[in-house]
C-alpha cells in the first residue's frame, strides 16, 4: 500500500497520505496543516479521501483536519479519547503556538486499543500508546511493515512528555511494550523527522536502549 509523508506546518509535522492501489481510496494522517498542499497532492495522484486518523490531539497534527473533512465529507477518525481536552482546547493551542485560529472539534469516532482501521483492501492495528498525550494511538499496518507512530518515536529520539498530561514512564512503556514487540524489520513513520526502523531503535535510541 502506497503512502508519502509531506512536512506540513512550520514544526515540520508529517503528514502522511495512504491509499490502496486498487481502490484509490486514502486517507490523511495526522493533517497538521498546508491543506492546500495536501489536497494537491491528492488531486496529482487521482485519489479519493474517505477519512483522516489521528494519532493525538496537538495542534500541529490536526490543524487541518476541519477543512479537510468538510471539503471531502469524510469522517474524523481518532485519536483515543483520552486527548478530547487537547481537541477542546485547539483556539487555546493555537494562540499557545502562534497560529492562526483553529475551531475545537470531536472526531466522529475515538478509537481504542486493539480497534482495527480499513482502507481498500488493508487493515491497520491500533495500539493505545500514552505517555506523550493520554490519548496517543498508533496505526500498526502489518501487511507493509509499518507502524504510523505519531510522536511517540523518531529517529534516535522519544516524545516529549513536558504537555499537560505527558508522562515519561508512561511512554517508555508504550515504546517497550507497544511498539518493541515488533519485528526489527518495521518501518517506523514518525510524526516528525526521518523514518527509522523497531532494530535501529531498538539498539542505538538512547532514551530507551536502558529499558
Amino acid at each position: 500500500m502506497p503512502y508519502r509523508s509531506i512536512p506540513v506546518t512550520p514544526f515540520e509535522q508529517n503528514c502522511s497520505v495512504v491509499w490502496c492501489d486498487v481502490t484509490k481510496e486514502c486517507a490523511f494522517v495526522d493533517p497538521g496543516g498546508d491543506v492546500d498542499q495536501l489536497q494537491a497532492f491528492v488531486t496529482q495522484q487521482g485519489l479519493k479521501p474517505v477519512a483522516v486518523w489521528l494519532t493525538h490531539g496537538h495542534l500541529d497534527h490536526v490543524g487541518g483536519t476541519l477543512p479537510l473533512a468538510e471539503a471531502y465529507q469524510i469522517p474524523i477518525i481518532g485519536p483515543h479519547e483520552g486527548d478530547k481536552y487537547w481537541l477542546d482546547a485547539l483556539p487555546r493551542q493555537s494562540q499557545m503556538f502562534g497560529f492562526p485560529p483553529h475551531e475545537a472539534f470531536t472526531p466522529h469516532q475515538w478509537l481504542k486499543h486493539g480497534d482495527t482501521l480499513t482502507l481498500g483492501k488493508q487493515r491497520f492495528e491500533v495500539r493505545h500508546t500514552p505517555g506523550h498525550t493520554p490519548g496517543h494511538v498508533v496505526l500498526i499496518d502489518h501487511s507493509e511493515n509499518r507502524v504510523f507512530a505519531g510522536d511517540v518515536l523518531f529517529s534516535g529520539s522519544i516524545g516529549r512528555t513536558d504537555f499537560p498530561g505527558g508522562n515519561h514512564q508512561q511512554l517508555l512503556d508504550s515504546i517497550t511494550q507497544q511498539l518493541f514487540t515488533l519485528d526489527d524489520h518495521v518501518t517506523v513513520i514518525p510524526g516528525h523527522g526521518p523514518n527509522t526502523t523497531i532494530g535501529e531503535e531498538r539498539s542505538y535510541n538512547p532514551y530507551v536502549r536502558q529499558q
